[in-house]
Parts: C-alpha cells; structure tokens; sequence
C-alpha cells in the first residue's frame, strides 16, 4: 500500500479541537466535518488540499479530547496519510479505527516541508521525499493494521471477515 501526495505541515501539539473545532461536531457526516477541517490554524487549508495529500506535524498530534470526529474529518478531506513525530494515544487508536493511516517518524517530520511533494510505503515503513530527494524510515504497520487500513477501518473490517466466515 502507498501513498503520494503534497504535503501540509504543523507544528507541536495539534490537538483535536483545532483539528475540527468544537462548534461543528452537530454532525458526524465526513463530508460536513471535512469542510471545517483545520480552518482555525489553517484558512485555506480546505480549498487547496487534494486527494492523496498528506499531512505532516511534530509531536503529540491529536492531544485533547477523545474526538472520532477529527481523524474522520482529516480523512474525508482527502489526506492519505498524517506523519508525525508523535501522536496522542487516544487519536493513534481513534486514527487506526476508521481507517486513516499515520507513521511516526521524527525525522521525516523534523525535515519535511509545507508543499513538499511525498511517497509513503506502509508494508515497510518508508517515507520518501521526492522534492528533496531523501528517505526516511518510519514505522511500519504491522500486517494486521494494514489488514485494518486497507478495509478502510475497524467496522469495515470486522464486516468483511463476518462475511468471509
């Protein structure tokens, strides 16, 4: 599984509320959430951000509150994948549970540019950075959690097992 996309980048401690703002959580369609993705750090965020793009932060992205709503809205939005040196542990379980991979990779988020175009490898965990032409080795998912990404979440997957027994 890869992913290529241009690249957003924030900073430390983006938390939940940023992510999705309180005021827009009366809905839980990922359409609606993805319209007001970021747009109190990030105003042009959702005109400019395309299929495929990816996001990039430092550490302890996704701290705050325990919001489903914020890897759903980010996910709608079209990002393929969030790299950052860290994540809150509510939003990393939150993440994997509807399908929207992230990888830690300190490097890659210390190095990586806003518009920086980026390749990622998720059977091994490579993140390549085609503007710069340098690579970085973040963390590979394990084959269950590629099992849960490719599904397109948890529920998905359960689903599909359901069926296949």
């Amino acid at each position: 599984m890869k992913a290529f996309g241009s690249v957003f980048k924030y900073g430390d401690n983006v938390d939940t509320d940023v992510i999705i703002p309180a005021r827009h959580l009366a809905t839980t369609d990922p359409k609606g959430l993805a319209a007001h993705c970021m747009e109190d750090i990030d105003t042009e965020f959702v005109k400019k951000v395309k299929e495929g793009d990816i996001m990039v932060a430092r550490k302890n992205f996704g701290c705050g509150s325990s919001r489903e709503h914020a890897p759903i809205a980010i996910k709608a939005s079209g990002i393929s994948c969030v790299i950052a040196e860290t994540f809150a542990r509510i939003f990393y379980r939150n993440a994997i549970n509807i399908g929207l991979p992230i990888i830690e990779c300190k490097e890659a988020a210390e190095k990586i540019e806003a518009g920086d175009q980026v390749e990622i490898d998720f059977d091994n965990g490579m993140i390549y950075n085609r503007t710069k032409n340098e690579s970085y080795k973040g963390e590979a998912f394990p084959p269950f959690m590629q099992e849960l990404i490719a599904a397109g979440g948890l529920i998905n997957y359960m689903n599909q097992t359901l069926k296949n027994e």
